[in-house]
């Protein structure tokens, strides 16, 4: 029974001390308790040694994931500090991963520019591991000291190569002396951190999952971030393959990579005592089949170009530099009291930037390393910068870019300078200010001005033309954003007249389109056909209830080699945009289509084939969500029509390729079938009569699709890119080494 208002006092207060309140409330601090806050403790931990490296100690970082499911983290930094702290009376491990808000990131002294700026990322992770073990070398010696759900401790482990959360466990009682303590001797330079720990299923829920897509993904963009850092990731759960045969994945770049990167196959164990030592001896012995390294040199040049997908527009810009500015903070005093004061801070700005042909845009913005997915005042920074420069030379060549400056609509937007941009977006400064502690997005005001000023200044100087060798590239990204323009603008006309209820009204729609009935959309059907003889014989053939056709003459477009502009002004391509009714590039829209199928229906031969592939090329480019939601189709015609004879006179049989042919003609001659010598091989759809081609291809009852599918999007960018492109040599290369793998089924696969 609840407490009544007479009941209520102070002894129904409660009083979390410690780290139980992380356990009572974790989604405070690492946002969920799924999956997503399983990996958030990672990045905790490994960013703590990324900040580390940043501060110019520590060249190697590995984390190896352990076949019980714990995790491990080791650097070769300088080492958690093993002295006691003069106000808690703790050893540096203990007050850094049992009390919340404590670090020396909150001075200036030891840290300029870190990740982790509010003290709490170590010991939430303690507070929410069933186990976490830590073991420092410093001054010579090995330094370790173990956890149970955040309370320091030692554990019995009957076997210590194989520690659990499950062995004994003996609890440090309040004011006894701390569990940290010597295990071992290691050379005076040796310096590092390793921290093993177990996620506690007490915490995490049964769907959580832990992602090593998502570990590579951010350990490569950390490599790019901070060049020269070495960062391995060991899999475990591969099983062992022998000392000999070890799987090493590595991912390095430039002479000072190949200089760092330890020889494939050599001992690590006999390389000489150096700050390296720590964590090339936790890589002994290591045989597994899953061992990848990264390391690069280049920064976010680099990372802009592994982010590109399609062909680039322009080559990778480049805008650098710092500033600086004032802000108030509380900073800790001799007596450890806190106190306002007006501190000047250093912004530090790197951008890379780069057009592609694709309509999609990518951004990844940054904050000392840490990634800030839902931007902040860098990104907005950025972006005004970006778009304010575009506008001002569209509107300085509008004559060379027949832009009508008269024309109110005819104005560059934002998401037409976004379209195709590939950018990676970094700061670093001190004490940033994130809006929560998954540091998602970043708050610190100041930051914008200062990059704002830096982009106007040296993007200005690369899109005006006016720096060395960039007039040329400035000229075709402008083009570029004009394009988008002119196709955002005709897209908001298309969708003002494309509903079916008043495309029937209107006279908008391309003439050579046979509709289908208003009020079928769920299951209405466009045909895109090819040729106009075939359109003669499928207009008898199709059920105009819920069946359009929409024919093209022969080959259209390569819209991956053109750019928006000419894509636009080509007649069959601006047909199908306009017939389907959703729009194109970022501004389709899925649910204005007209359609619920959009079939290519095509000859079955070599021309057909590459008609379909040149219709996917523009629904890939500019309507890509009819791939993915599963909308588009290649109809299957067949090849070859067999007449029966004798008993069987009347039937026929459809065969789709000469193999078929030989295979069904074979078993009818075995089967002491007759059948019409003369058997009638189709040239083109418009071979057929209407009962034939509503039979094999157009009646849903009998008729055979193949559904388009786009299961691996970048891969499928990729394919795009490189069959379609305008390089000549890898396509070349690409037929010669898997021509002997052609397999005529999958062309459309």
């Amino acid at each position: 029974m609840a407490a009544t208002k007479e009941d209520y006092g102070a002894k129904d207060l409660a009083v979390l001390e410690g780290l139980d309140a992380v356990r009572k409330r974790p989604g405070m601090y690492i946002g969920t308790t799924d999956s997503q806050g399983l990996m958030h403790c990672l990045w905790e931990i490994i960013d703590n040694s990324v900040d580390e490296a940043l501060a110019g100690f520590c060249t190697k970082i590995v984390v190896t994931l352990h076949t019980d499911g714990s995790i491990t983290v080791a650097d070769n930094g300088r080492g958690i500090p093993v002295d006691k702290e003069p106000k808690t009376g703790l050893t540096g491990v203990e007050v850094v991963l049992t009390k919340l808000h404590a670090g020396a990131k909150f001075g200036n002294a030891s840290y300029n520019a870190v990740g982790g700026l509010h003290g709490v990322g170590s010991s939430v992770v303690n507070a929410l591991s069933s186990r976490l073990d830590v073991e420092v070398d410093r001054n010579g010696k090995t330094y370790r000291m173990e956890f149970r759900q955040g309370h320091p401790g030692v554990y019995t482990d009957a076997d210590p190569e194989h520690p659990s959360p499950a062995s004994p466990f003996k609890k440090t009682r309040k004011r006894s002396p701390t569990e940290l303590r010597e295990v071992g001797e290691v050379p005076k330079k040796t310096t590092g951190t390793r921290i093993r720990y177990w996620a506690d299923p007490e915490i995490f829920n049964s769907t959580a999952r832990f992602s090593y897509e998502q570990l590579i993904d951010r350990v490569r963009q950390t490599s790019f971030l901070v060049p020269g850092l070495s960062i391995t990731v060991i899999d475990e759960s591969i099983p062992e393959t022998g000392d000999e045969s070890i799987d090493d994945v590595r991912e390095v770049d430039g002479p000072a990579a190949e200089a760092a990167a330890v020889p494939e196959g050599a001992d690590a164990a006999a390389a000489p005592a150096s700050s390296q030592e720590a964590v090339d001896r936790h890589m002994e012995r290591r045989s597994h089949a899953r061992v990848e390294e990264f390391l690069h040199t280049g920064g976010v040049v680099d990372y802009v170009d592994f982010l590109s997908k399609g062909e680039p527009v322009c080559d990778i810009w480049h805008v650098s530099g710092e500033g600086t500015y004032q802000e108030e903070t509380q900073v800790v005093g001799p007596g450890g009291d806190l106190h306002a004061q007006m501190v000047e801070r250093t912004c530090g700005v790197d951008i890379a930037l780069r057009w592609t042909n694709d309509y999609e845009t990518t951004i990844r913005s940054f904050v000392n390393v840490v990634e800030t997915p839902g931007g902040g005042t860098h990104v907005d920074g950025f972006l005004n910068a970006l778009t304010r420069q575009v506008r001002k030379n569209v509107e300085a060549n509008a004559r060379r870019l027949k832009v009508n400056l008269k024309d109110s609509a005819t104005k560059v937007e934002r998401d037409d300078v976004m379209t195709g941009l590939v950018a990676v977006v970094t700061v670093r400064i001190a004490e940033p200010q994130f809006q929560g502690q998954t540091k998602d997005v970043l708050g610190t005001a100041q930051v914008k001005p200062i990059v704002t000023r830096l982009t106007d200044k040296q993007f200005g100087e690369m899109i005006a033309g006016s720096k060395r060798g960039y007039k040329e590239q400035s000229g075709r990204v402008l083009e570029k954003i004009v394009g988008e323009m002119h196709a955002r603008i005709q897209a908001r006309k298309t969708k003002e007249v494309t509903r079916r209820k008043n495309a029937l009204e209107s006279a908008s729609m391309p003439s050579k389109l046979s509709d289908c009935q208003p009020g079928n959309d769920d299951i209405a059907e466009l045909f895109i056909v090819e040729g106009d003889s075939a359109l003669g014989t499928a207009k008898a053939a199709r059920n105009s209830m819920f069946q359009a056709l929409l024919p093209i003459r022969g080959k259209i477009l390569n819209v991956q080699k053109a750019s928006v502009s000419q894509m636009l002004a080509n007649k069959e391509c601006a047909s199908i945009i306009q017939v389907i009714g959703a729009g194109s590039g970022a501004t389709f829209d899925i649910s204005q289509a007209r359609y619920n199928k959009v079939i290519m229906m095509t000859d079955a031969d070599v021309d057909g084939a590459h008609i379909r592939i040149l219709l996917l090329t523009l629904f890939y480019r500019y309507m890509r969500p009819l791939i993915e939601h599963g909308h588009v189709y290649a109809a299957v015609p067949p090849l070859h029509r067999i007449a029966l004879t004798g008993k069987r006179k009347g039937e026929v049989i459809y065969t789709y390729s000469d193999d078929e042919l030989a295979r069904r003609t074979a078993q009818l001659n075995r089967d002491h079938i007759g059948f019409d010598g003369d058997i009638q091989r189709y040239k083109g759809l418009g071979e057929m009569d209407a009962d034939q081609l509503a039979d094999t291809t157009m009646d849903p009852r009998t008729r055979m699709l193949r559904r388009i599918r786009m299961e691996d999007a970048a891969e499928a960018s990729e394919i795009f890119s490189l069959l379609m492109g305008g390089e000549v040599p890898p396509r070349k290369q690409f037929i010669v080494d898997n021509a002997d793998d052609f397999d005529r089924a999958n062309i459309d696969a």
